[in-house]
Formats: C-alpha cells, sequence, structure tokens
C-alpha cells in the first residue's frame, strides 16, 4: 500500500471531484447497511448532504468505521458529522457542496433552514482504485 501520491491524488479529483454517486456502507449492531448517496471528493475525503437524524447517522455516532464504493474504487473511512451546513465554519465546503450538487441541490429535498441538514465527511483511511488498468492501493495516510 503506497501514501496517496500527486498522481493518485489527481486521478481521484478528476474522477469523483463532482457530483458523484457512491455506495456508503455502515454497521447496524452486528450487520452492514450500505445505500447511495450523493458524495463530492476532495482531499481524501468524500461530503454528502444529509439528514443529521437519518439511520445512517445514529449508525455512524455508535460506530464511525464506514465503507465506500464507487466506480472502480472502494475504500474504508471514518464518518464525520460536521454538523449544520449553515454553520460558519462549514461555509468553505458547503460552497464547494453547492457548486457541486447545483444540478438538485434546491429541489425542495433539502431543507436548509432545519439544522439538521448536515455535512457528512467521510475521512478516508485506505482503498483500492482502479485507473486505465492500473491498481492503486492508497494509504490515504489520515
Amino acid at each position: 500500500m503506497e501514501k496517496l501520491s500527486k498522481e493518485v491524488a489527481a486521478i481521484m479529483t478528476e474522477l469523483f471531484g463532482q457530483d458523484t454517486l457512491v455506495s456508503l456502507a455502515t454497521w447496524d449492531g452486528d450487520r452492514p447497511t450500505v445505500r447511495k448517496v450523493d458524495g463530492y471528493y476532495e482531499d481524501g475525503a468524500f461530503y454528502v448532504i444529509t439528514y443529521g437524524l437519518s439511520n445512517k447517522m445514529r449508525q455512524i455516532a455508535d460506530n464511525p468505521v464506514v465503507g465506500l464504493c464507487g466506480d472502480w474504487f472502494s475504500a474504508h473511512g471514518r464518518g464525520i458529522n460536521m454538523g449544520y451546513f449553515g454553520k460558519p465554519e462549514n461555509a468553505d465546503i458547503a460552497g464547494k457542496l453547492r457548486k457541486a450538487f447545483a444540478a438538485w441541490i434546491d429541489n425542495g429535498h433539502n431543507n436548509f433552514e432545519d439544522e439538521n441538514t448536515i455535512i457528512l465527511c467521510v475521512r478516508l483511511t485506505d482503498g483500492v482504485l482502479f485507473h486505465h488498468g492500473v491498481r492503486y492501493d492508497i494509504d490515504f495516510g489520515k
């Protein structure tokens, strides 16, 4: 396993640095639970807008170890509840998410007045990426 190189970081950003559908696995007691989420990748993490009282967030509160899978990529990471989308500390990433998710972010699905509309950060720890016939085993070092 190699540390995240500049080359692989650039590939990750190219592939996932926009609205990307990924599968997110959490633990519900002793069994995995998987669902699709819209994610945005940046600097070793995927970011998701979600509801803070959802099953996935309850499961992450109980066990923050998660799995994530996208096209030709799978990884492990740690789920982090960054809190309310609109809080000042989240302004930078919230702006990037607004841009990445512009096609649907204001379609009525999200209630940005509700403080339970939060940002989930999945800080990646390790993963496997296949790109143009090359396998990269990645240590994200976080």
